[in-house]
């Protein structure tokens, strides 16, 4: 059994998206911690798309302001041909990188984004625990958590905690 967890750790609406329609996320509470500082204690390492690498590394972007510069990033792509300091670009076979990655030692690694990343991860079974917050609104519309998966996939619940916002955290396990 490898010793580090791939952790997706993602805010989410009732309605199951991750962003508004037009890629905000001005919804996600910010009034307290919410499990986030204990959670950020237990990794090291962030595991990261090229289209949300990219918004993360651009001063202009508001994203920016989440570069998470004290974790070390790995950043899956296909067409970038290097990335920044702090950054290891990896190539390849997704299920292989990651058993490669799993087996060195470290802390836990947070799958951070995006939503193509996150689909491979879950239909490879590369995705050992999922911490998701659960916001008290519907978007309506907007970028979903999952769509389009090839099949059903289980998950056993682990925890749950209810903040008094009527933010409900849900952590579960790869069943």
């Amino acid at each position: 059994m490898n010793s580090r967890n791939v952790v997706l750790c993602v805010a989410v609406s009732l309605d199951g998206y991750i962003e508004g329609p037009n890629g905000e996320y001005d919804w996600c509470f910010t009034d307290q911690d919410y499990g986030m500082t204990a959670f950020l204690d237990r990794i090291d390492s962030i595991l990261i798309g090229r289209k949300s690498y990219e918004l993360m590394m651009n001063p202009n972007e508001a994203a920016s302001e989440y570069s998470f510069p004290e974790f070390k990033k790995y950043v899956f792509s296909t067409t970038l041909t290097s990335v920044g300091e702090g950054a290891e670009l990896v190539c390849g076979d997704v299920k292989t990188q990651i058993d490669l990655l799993k087996n060195q030692p470290g802390k836990d690694f947070w799958l951070f984004g995006g939503a193509d990343l996150t689909r491979s991860f879950i239909e490879e079974g590369l995705i050992d625990e999922l911490i998701l917050a659960v916001h008290p609104i519907l978007l309506g519309a907007g970028k979903p958590l999952f769509s389009q998966l090839n099949e059903r996939i289980k998950f056993n619940l682990l925890d749950s905690k209810t903040y008094s916002t009527g933010l409900v955290s849900l952590t579960y396990q790869l069943a």
